[in-house]
This record gives C-alpha cells, sequence and structure tokens, in this order.
C-alpha cells in the first residue's frame, strides 16, 4: 500500500498507475481517491494519481484538526508530487479539490500543466454550503450500506438516471459497514474544521481563478448543482473564454465523471497538454 509523509509527520495515502501524462486528481471534502475509480478506465495516456488527504480514507488522522484546511492539503499534495519525483503534474479537482487546485495555481504555478474543476468555482453557493455543514463529521442513521444505497437518490436531490448498482457503489466508498452500523471513513473532527472555517470571513477565491492564466482550464458543472451557480460557470467563462466547460444533465453535486458530457471535456482538457 503506497503511503507518503508530510513534512508534519502523517502517513498519507495515495495510488499512482498508468503511464503519460502526470494527473494528480484531488476528491472533495470527505472524500478519498477512490472517487476517481469511476472515470479511471476512460483516462488514457495519463499517469493518475490519486491521494487520500489527511483523515480521510486509509492516511492517517491528525492530532491537530485545524490542519484539516485547503492551505495544509495543498501543501500536501505538493509533496507528494515530490516524493514521487513530479516537477508538473496537471490537476483535477472534485469540488474542495478544484478549491486547492486554485490556490496551487496562486502559488506554484510553475508546477501545473492545467485544472480541471468538477462541480466547483470561485462562488460557492450558501445553500449547498448548509447541507455540507449538517451532515459532514456525522455516521448515517442506516445501519447497511444496502440500506444507504437504497436511500441515496432521495438525499441525492437533482440527480436522476442513476443505476441502483451506481448507488450501492457510491455507499461502499462513503461507509465502512460493522455491527454497531455505517461508519464514515475519515476522521470525524472534519466537522470541526468545516465549522470553524464557515465562521471565519469567506475568502474572495475569484483572484484564485483568475491565477489560472495561462494554463489550460476546464470546468465541469452538474446541471441541477447546488454548490456551482449557472451564473458563477458564466462568469468564469467570460473570463476565460478559452475554458472548456459542460453542463451535466441529470447531476448535481458531484458528477460521477463517467458521463459523456464530463468525458469530453476532460478529453479535451487532456489534449491541449499532450
Amino acid at each position: 500500500m503506497p503511503n507518503f509523509t508530510t513534512s508534519d509527520g502523517l502517513s498519507l495515502h495515495y495510488t499512482d498507475e498508468g503511464e503519460g501524462l502526470p494527473l494528480l486528481c484531488l476528491a472533495g471534502l470527505t472524500r478519498t481517491g477512490r472517487d476517481f475509480d469511476f472515470v479511471a478506465p476512460h483516462l488514457k495516456d495519463v499517469r493518475l494519481i490519486r491521494l487520500d488527504y489527511r483523515g480521510r480514507g486509509k492516511s492517517d488522522w491528525a492530532e491537530d484538526w485545524a490542519t484539516y484546511s485547503i492551505p495544509v492539503e495543498g501543501r500536501d499534495a505538493v509533496e507528494l508530487l515530490d516524493h514521487l519525483g513530479i516537477e508538473k503534474a496537471a490537476v483535477l479537482g472534485t469540488s474542495r479539490g478544484g478549491i486547492i487546485a486554485m490556490v496551487l495555481a496562486a502559488v506554484i504555478k510553475d508546477r501545473l500543466l492545467g485544472v480541471a474543476m468538477n462541480d466547483i468555482g470561485p462562488a460557492i453557493e450558501l445553500g449547498g454550503l448548509e447541507i455540507i455543514k449538517d451532515y459532514v463529521g456525522r455516521n448515517p442513521a442506516v445501519k447497511t450500506l444496502e440500506d444507504a444505497a437504497a436511500k441515496r437518490p432521495a438525499f441525492a436531490q437533482g440527480f436522476a438516471n442513476v443505476p441502483a448498482s451506481r448507488w450501492q457503489e457510491e455507499a461502499e466508498r462513503l461507509y465502512t459497514e460493522t455491527p454497531e452500523g455505517l461508519v464514515i471513513n475519515y476522521d470525524p473532527k472534519l466537522r470541526d474544521a468545516v465549522l470553524a472555517s464557515a465562521e471565519a470571513l469567506a475568502p474572495d477565491l475569484w483572484p484564485y481563478f483568475d491565477a489560472l492564466k495561462g494554463l489550460p482550464v476546464a470546468c465541469i458543472r452538474g446541471a441541477n448543482s447546488d454548490l456551482l451557480s449557472q451564473e458563477t460557470l458564466d462568469e468564469m467563462l467570460r473570463r476565460r473564454p478559452d475554458m472548456i466547460a459542460a453542463n451535466v444533465p441529470d447531476r448535481a453535486h458531484i458528477p460521477f465523471l463517467d458521463e459523456p458530457e464530463s468525458l469530453d471535456v476532460l478529453n479535451r482538457w487532456l489534449e491541449q497538454m499532450a
């Protein structure tokens, strides 16, 4: 099981598969590198690198929950690239991962080949944030993976035409089944970090998006997203008319990335760096 040790002593899990363009995949807030299982088979000629953030998946939990922050997680991502001896990489960031990618563009742009964002932008809708604050750090009430998969469509508002097998696969990636019930696969203290950051003054992320100037950029939006509005996507396109973008029908936050619209965006984005 590949791991590396961060500068503050945590052992973080990652996977490194394939050959070609280095593509660093950064998952959403409570997610792991397995978030990219669905798109991985469709990505050709890439070296697919996936990181479990600190406190998530197979990585160590931090003693100080305050390190569950975008700056520290961005530092971890750079240290992973250093560990692998990779000078430059493209970044595919889902939700929080996309924010990290924009921050990296502002501070170490010379290490990036390009950035693709999955259902995230420089303006985040408050309604979507409230939903995240409600569930983060809490184990689900349902007791089995089968029950979680059965109830997922009702919870995942804005999704349609998703086979039951996909919700089952999602549940298996999000939870661990125990005799006492389902357990989240991340440190519950991530909730403390999220609530603390919510109380702080939200930074203006538009300068970080503008820092992507000169890099190939792409953005995939769930057409029913409650986190990335159409207005924000339109403004992103106004600032970067060359950005490759698409709305994915029947998807909210977040698209699975193996939808035809998502794959078209990603393939055209990757071609720009080939």
